[in-house]
């Protein structure tokens, strides 16, 4: 049974004899959808876009292509997957309204970010109030913060986009720049923000880390200046004075990684082996050969923002490792800066290291679409990088795709009982009513999977459609053979082959078939000729329309 409500059919589960369901994952995407409001909002967010006689609504399209992604899609063609299953996911629009609609996206694709944005951020908070203490934001404060992670990744690219260009590590490609909303270890990460750059972007660039520190803080709806009950966590390349800046106008708890100064070595060396103290694991056990310790007051930090903390970690290499040149009395030395002023040592760097849950969302989302731009201008790809949002998460409900999941050829092959013969072949629809006018006719236009299916062991009738040839009409003997001799006469008496295969189901003495003298062989005499095409002929007559 199917309720409209909304963009997407209210489709009612109900249990049958058939053991798996093909469209159970997309059924929960488009019930969140549904149940969150996220296509109300959209379809609201994207209502300029719409023309005064489109059929199909953009907010629905960007949606499609959404959940076309999280199933495994890869391209806008894809969307294609969806529309063989109108019950369940509604009216899917063409290929060529879809390319319409994300060209005329990307001609004002500032204005389509700002809207898209607005109607992830109202879904959300609709969706964090539903939750209750279950909240990213229930319970939040400068001991337990909402944590949100800044990190950049390559995306390779194999053709001549706009917009792609050499990376830093000798790629070719472009340089997003993600952030995340990190619900711990258990938890899945949200995406904040998505932000498409040039491959030969810096990895460093204040500007950029600046403006997806904004989008995020806007996702999270706590407000400009949030407080210490917000933690920014970002590597090495968020160490800059305009980041950190930024992140202490907004007052929020950051934890960057530092660069070390030049003078490094000098500075190791007044650090008292008593200011050391054993780091810790994730599981709170000390970790061997490795300890940190703060030096905060032996670094020139006059123009860095008041109230910055430095922190030093030394760790011995692994065993088998190569020194490098920077490492410093067999120590590889990191460190990174943070503002919260308590707290043990060993703890705020096992905070700072736990940013590695990052890696694993951004190996999701290249899971999930941001592997692949399937489209050649740069703004078209970043409307491609708001659907690949939307499909990773985008009210913290939406289940993730998959790892290494590409996209079936039949989404709903499995949904359809078996053949009433029992065997578990595809089931194919009833074929639409024929005209009026070819009622009591053969039907001539009806595929063979739509036939009713004969019981096993059922002879095959005798086709006599008069829109094939006479050599398909008759299925009696003849006179003469209408093929040629085949080389099994030849051989036939010999003894068999000692690598033969016997069919179990037939006996090994079968009785050899009549043959006929080579001279009965040749061609048909004059009057059984004519007998034949008589026949033929009065047959033709026979079957042949009035209208003929």
């Amino acid at each position: 049974m199917v309720k409209n409500s909304g963009l997407y059919p209210s489709v009612v589960a109900e249990s049958g004899d058939v053991p798996a369901v093909g469209l159970a994952g997309a059924r929960l995407l488009t019930e969140t959808i549904r149940v969150t409001s996220l296509d109300a909002s959209l379809s609201k967010a994207l209502s300029s876009w719409r023309g005064p006689w489109a059929v199909h609504d953009p907010g629905k399209i960007i949606l499609d292509l959404a959940v076309c992604v999280a199933l495994g899609g890869r391209c806008l063609s894809d969307v294609a997957l969806l529309r063989c299953q109108g019950e369940v996911f509604g009216p899917v629009a063409s290929d060529p309204t879809v390319s319409r609609l994300v060209g005329a996206l990307a001609d004002h694709v500032e204005a389509v970010e700002a809207a898209v944005n607005r109607a992830r951020k109202t879904v959300r908070q609709r969706v964090w109030d539903l939750a209750g203490e279950h909240s990213p934001t229930a319970g939040i404060s400068a001991e337990r913060p909402l944590v949100i992670d800044v990190d950049a990744t390559l995306v390779g690219i194999h053709s001549e986009k706009e917009g792609a260009a050499p990376t830093f590590k000798k790629g070719f490609g472009y340089h997003p720049l993600t952030a995340w909303f990190d619900h711990g270890p258990d938890g899945g990460g949200e995406c904040a923000a998505l932000v498409l750059r040039p491959g030969n972007a810096g990895s460093n660039t204040a500007a950029d880390h600046v403006e997806i520190i904004r989008r995020a803080l806007d996702q999270a709806g706590l407000g400009p200046r949030p407080g210490r009950k917000v933690l920014v966590r970002i590597d090495g390349a968020g160490g800059t004075k305009e980041t950190i800046e930024l992140l202490a106008r907004r007052r929020v708890s950051y934890s960057v990684g530092f660069t070390l100064p030049d003078h490094t070595p000098q500075i190791y060396d007044t650090i008292p082996e008593a200011a050391w103290t054993p780091a810790y694991n994730t599981d709170g056990e000390p970790r061997q050969g490795a300890d940190v310790a703060e030096i905060t007051d032996l670094l020139d930090l006059t123009a860095w923002p008041k109230g910055m903390r430095v922190i030093m970690r030394r760790e011995r290499p692994h065993q088998g490792a190569q020194l490098r040149f920077e490492d410093v009395g067999g120590y590889r030395l990191t460190a990174f800066a943070t503002n919260t002023k308590v707290g043990q040592l060993a703890d705020l760097e096992v905070r700072h290291r736990l940013r590695a849950r990052c890696e694993d969302r951004i190996r999701c989302a290249k899971d999930t679409g941001l592997d692949h731009f399937p489209l050649q201008g740069f703004d078209q790809n970043r409307i491609w990088c708001l659907i690949v949002a939307l499909a990773r998460r985008p009210a913290g409900l939406l289940p993730a795709a998959r790892p290494g999941r590409r996209p079936r050829p039949y989404l709903g092959a499995q949904d359809h009982p078996p053949a009433p013969d029992g065997h578990p072949r595809r089931h194919h629809p009833p074929c639409p009513p024929h005209h009026p006018a070819l009622q009591g006719r053969p039907p001539l236009d009806r595929p063979p999977a739509c036939r009713a299916r004969a019981p096993p062991g059922t002879p095959r009738p005798v086709d006599t459609r008069t829109h094939l040839l006479p050599a398909k009409i008759l299925k009696e003997p003849t006179p003469w053979p209408l093929e040629r001799p085949d080389h099994r006469e030849a051989t036939r008496g010999r003894p068999p082959h000692p690598t033969a295969i016997i069919n179990p189901t037939t006996p090994a003495t079968t009785p050899p078939k009549p043959t006929q003298p080579d001279h009965e062989r040749s061609r048909p005499t004059g009057a059984n000729q004519r007998q034949e095409v008589s026949r033929v002929l009065s047959i033709w007559n026979r079957l042949r329309p009035p209208s003929w």
